[in-house]
């Protein structure tokens, strides 16, 4: 098998590697099945509730995983859930997670929820997918899920039955005695019958399914994208899809004696199909330490020890993730890693060579999104790393830059900027979303997914992202509408109008940032106006971390807020800020935009100024600088 080294590997890979004659099974129940076949005691996932390097894990083997998958999935069917019918799950990672994605994809369509969500987004994420059976928490300390489904679930008429997974199973006395008498209390009322999930499991036959396979591709998947908004858009995702992802983990990275970390969430397409459909394609071991995962207590202090303790060989990780990680000393053997995994956002130059130095381990860029199934491309894991660019299109991967000019849509040149167009098996062209009108304009040629980032092919065939078509904040790889914001600064009667924009941050990438401009005469402080975003803004993720107040925003010549300006004003603020409090006695004279690589701060030269320092500083944030030259 061709190695991944160079670009021109892809088609190597591709023509060895055809698609779709080389795809390893045509459902989710095969590839699994197939997997426990082949590696039936090896280990298949493992969770710890807590983060020690000796607290106590699950372990299930290849076996124990199909068997109970199987149950899962035989549940559903039970409680009358059919291809076509959906099983929402709300719930922090654990192993019922992992079988409830697997179970619920199988007898139904799977509908992972984000639990962090409020009450009225999760509602309307289980309207929109027409959810039947819902599996969350039962109630547990220090967690309101079980309290914020059940008061979802009024609004959720559709909802048959609730399955609840009770974590008090993953303790040992004395907690295991304690927690019974801490849980929380809800006296939210609803008609969905509710049943304990480890018992209903229990009572199905594991060995076999009760009811026949899918037999051609389907949709098995639904995934929110974001839910800073009343109604987030619901991506569909096909069984074809899915396996995609899991072929390429299994073409590129993973064998069965890989041991993979993965503290991500199993509601976002990262960890459920770049890692677990990889897993299942490739038969690897993976571990998900804490309910919360990277957010989980004590992770960041034990991850090394962990690595150590799992023999892992694989570490997938974001951002935000990589800037904690370098806050604690490396103070365990991680000498089994080959490869960090970084994706969700832009990685900043400085924390790239800070990981890499500190560790020794490989750092892999990537770039994927939930409408195209995940994965579109990826540094080679073994060749040229372009610290900044998300790398090269994946086997089997189209990706065009297009641009509209007088005379029709275009084809970009070498480091010509247009937006970002995917083709590939994750992509279900015409069908993305379950909104038909959220579909229209989003293909060109009802092929290429218009991904809305904008982004530019270099002269070896490397992808950049320069900017962002569409307006999103992504802060530590969440995305967050600016309407949102807009729309709840807009409703105060003092603010005439609003631009929302994501302000650069060392440690999430981007930050919620707003400016306003006041109806006239009116007054009112900062101060207040916070106050209203908190009452307005139901996400507190996407409430600004900046407010400001201008006499007047920029605006285009048709009067529309022009954001690239405020982008300027923000990039100049926060680049200043860091500059004064690292005492560099430099700063950003101007920000200009570059064909090649978007906005960039022109910083000026100082006599006697650590020229190193100043990149040290600048390096943590993921929009380019350079020096003013006059």
């Amino acid at each position: 098998m061709t190695r991944f080294v160079t670009a021109a590997d892809i088609k190597t890979i591709e023509a060895e590697k055809p698609w779709p004659a080389d795809m390893p099974a045509q459902t989710i129940y095969g590839l699994l099945h197939k997997t426990a076949s082949k590696f039936p005691s090896n280990k298949s996932v493992t969770y710890q509730l807590q983060s020690g390097e000796k607290d106590k894990a699950e372990t299930l083997t290849w076996a124990e995983l199909l068997k109970f998958t199987t149950q899962t999935a035989n549940l559903f069917r039970s409680l009358g859930v059919g291809e076509s019918d959906t099983v929402a799950y709300v719930l922090p990672n654990c192993t019922e997670t992992i079988t409830t994605l697997l179970g619920g994809m199988i007898a139904g369509i799977a509908a992972p929820v984000n639990p962090l969500l409020e009450p009225e987004q999760i509602s309307s994420i289980l309207r929109e997918t027409g959810a039947k059976v819902v599996v969350t928490l039962k109630s547990f300390p220090h967690s309101d899920v079980a309290q914020k489904v059940a008061e979802a679930l009024q609004d959720a008429p559709a909802v048959t039955h609730v399955l609840e997974v009770d974590l008090l199973r993953y303790l040992s006395p004395p907690k295991s005695w304690i927690v019974p008498f801490l849980r929380p209390k809800t006296s939210v009322r609803h008609n969905a019958k509710v049943l304990s999930f480890t018992a209903e499991v229990a009572k199905q036959p594991g060995d076999a399914l009760v009811f026949a396979d899918s037999e051609a591709d389907r949709v098995g998947a639904y995934f929110h994208t974001g839910g800073t908004t009343g109604m987030p858009k619901v991506a569909q995702h096909k069984y074809s899809g899915m396996i995609y992802n899991g072929w390429l983990g299994s073409t590129l990275l993973f064998t069965e004696n890989d041991n993979t970390i993965c503290p991500l969430p199993l509601f976002h397409v990262f960890a459920c199909h770049v890692i677990m459909m990889a897993a299942l394609a490739s038969g690897a071991h993976t571990v998900f330490p804490t309910p919360q995962g990277y957010r989980g207590e004590g992770v960041f202090d034990n991850f090394w020890k962990l690595i150590e303790r799992w023999d892992i060989t694989f570490i997938i990780t974001v951002p935000t993730a990589l800037a904690a990680m370098m806050q604690r000393p490396v103070n365990a053997d991680i000498s089994s890693v080959r490869t960090a995994f970084s994706g969700s956002a832009p990685l900043p130059v400085e924390l790239f060579n800070r990981f890499e130095n500190s560790t020794g381990v490989t750092l892999v860029e990537g770039y994927g999104l939930t409408e195209a199934t995940c994965l579109v491309a990826c540094n080679p894991v073994e060749g040229e790393k372009k610290i900044g660019s998300i790398g090269v299109p994946l086997p089997h991967t189209e990706v065009r830059i297009l641009r509209h000019t007088p005379e029709g849509l275009i084809v970009c040149e070498t480091d010509e900027v247009g937006e970002i167009c995917v083709s590939s098996p994750g992509v279900f062209a015409g069908s993305t979303y379950t909104e038909e009108n959220k579909n229209k304009d989003l293909f060109h040629d009802d092929k290429y997914l218009r991904t809305g980032d904008l982004g530019r092919f270099d002269e070896d065939g490397y992808l950049w992202i320069t900017g962002r078509a569409k307006d999103l904040i992504i802060r530590g790889g969440h995305n967050i509408d600016p309407a949102e914001i807009e729309e709840a600064l807009a409703s105060h009667p003092a603010v005439a109008m609003t631009g929302a924009i994501g302000q650069p941050d060392a440690f999430a990438g981007e930050l919620p940032c707003a400016y306003v401009e006041l109806v006239d005469g009116a007054e009112v402080s900062i101060e207040d106006l916070q106050d209203h975003c908190k009452t307005h803004v139901h996400e507190r993720a996407a409430r600004p971390k900046h407010l400001e107040i201008l006499d007047e925003l920029p605006k285009t010549a048709v009067g529309k807020v022009f954001k690239p300006d405020l982008r300027r004003l923000a990039i100049t603020r926060v680049y200043n800020a860091a500059l004064v409090e690292a005492g560099l006695s430099v700063s950003v004279e101007r920000v200009v935009e570059d064909k090649r690589r978007g906005l960039v701060a022109q910083v000026s030269r100082a006599e006697g100024v650590d020229e190193a320092a100043v990149g040290a500083v600048l390096g943590r944030f993921t929009r380019p600088w350079e020096w003013l030259v006059e």
